[in-house]
């Protein structure tokens, strides 16, 4: 099979960028409410029979129910967070994605996605609580959300491209089940910095006039950071389970 007009990484990597700074808006959002601990502790969500559950476990349970319900997670980036999730109720028909795994769940980075991005609101957000429980909560899923996105349809879709480009010697190390070899293969060192560096730009620019007493203003470095240490180790984490995970007899 010639690499298909889906594939070609040139299309996949403009995506990427739109979806950087669909990311870097969402945690803006979140970061005009402090911190509010509160949110994430078990059994302090205000819900009466709620003891083992925080308002933000709340929120995200109920918006993945919604979602699931309207078919979101039919679309193969779109990987829940939360576990029995209703099935559709309406019917979605979407064209082929090319892709060749038979669980598509198989590349599911959930929970580490919500582990880095939990470490994140604190160091984007001041410290304290403000009272505004339920704005944190609702923009926290909106920023996990497109950050799971973002991670996910690289894993997907740059992980088949470039097992396109170089067949050969992606299956060699598919069928050694080499995960660090897959790495090795996968690892673009001077693609990453240009990627970190437009990040650090992208964070600063929407922010460059606002009024910092009126608006709280994000540490560019801090997202830097976290996409150098984060999405894109997360990334090509995804990478390698959907190869591991790709049906070799398709083409």
């Amino acid at each position: 099979m010639t690499v298909g007009s889906g594939f070609e990484l040139e299309k996949i990597t403009t995506l990427l960028e739109g979806l950087e700074e669909t990311i870097i808006f969402k945690l803006i959002d979140r970061a005009q409410f402090r911190h509010n601990s509160v949110v994430y502790v078990p059994g302090r969500s205000g819900f009466a029979g709620a003891a083992q559950q925080s308002l933000f476990s709340l929120r995200l349970r109920n918006q993945e129910e919604m979602d699931s319900r309207f078919g979101r997670f039919c679309v193969a980036e779109e990987r829940p967070f939360c576990t029995r999730l209703p099935k559709p109720k309406r019917t979605v028909t979407l064209p082929p994605t090319g892709l060749f795994v038979e669980n598509i769940n198989a590349v599911n980075l959930g929970e580490k996605i919500l582990e880095a991005y939990l470490g994140l609101v604190p160091k984007i957000c001041r410290k304290g609580d403000d009272g505004h429980y339920g704005s944190s909560v609702e923009h926290d899923v909106y920023a996990l959300q497109a950050l799971a996105r973002r991670i996910h349809y690289g894993s997907l879709y740059v992980a088949e491209s470039k097992f396109l480009h170089d067949r050969q010697r992606y299956t060699k190390l598919i069928l050694a089940k080499d995960a660090k070899g897959l790495i090795s293969l996968l690892t673009r060192p001077s693609v990453e910095d240009m990627i970190v560096e437009r990040i650090r730009g992208k964070v600063d620019f929407p922010q460059a006039r606002v009024n910092p007493t009126s608006r709280h203003v994000i540490d560019p470095a801090v997202v830097h950071k976290f996409y150098r240490d984060s999405v894109i180790p997360l990334t090509k984490r995804g990478e390698v389970l959907y190869l591991l995970n790709r049906t070799l007899d398709q083409v």
